[in-house]
């Protein structure tokens, strides 16, 4: 499903090694950016497995960017209008991954008092007896 996205959305044409370069550049671009679409559905949902996935996948997209040779992809009005749209939408999975990240903590906190609130009672009983 998100390779036929991408291919509706890049196009392809045959060339020099500078146009295949570009049209790869193109073409990870925009996985990167039906990623971040998918990542933004996601982070609203307790799913933190197929989250963590989605994030997986879009580091492995951002390492096989790196790897390309030098392009002017990114200087493209098409990338950087790609640009525009993912910036707000990674700002907003940042939030929500946060939000979700000091929820856990609170909870967790949370159930240790109980544990320590527990096991003090019973030291508690130890100290108040009288031998």
């Amino acid at each position: 499903m998100l390779d036929e996205k991408v291919a509706a959305n890049a196009p392809k044409t045959e060339g020099d090694s500078s146009e295949k370069v570009l049209n790869e550049a193109r073409m990870l671009w925009h996985k990167y950016f039906a990623l971040t679409e998918e990542l933004l559905k996601f982070s609203d949902q307790r799913d933190s497995d197929l989250f963590i996935e989605l994030v997986d996948q879009r580091g492995r997209l951002i390492d096989k960017m790196k790897a390309l040779p030098k392009n002017s992809y990114r200087e493209t009005e098409e990338c950087k209008d790609l640009i525009k749209q993912i910036v707000p939408m990674d700002n907003q999975i940042m939030y929500r991954a946060r939000s979700w990240l000091n929820k856990s903590r609170r909870q967790n906190n949370t159930v240790r008092s109980y544990d320590l609130v527990g096991s003090m009672e019973l030291r508690g009983t130890i100290f108040n007896r009288k031998y």
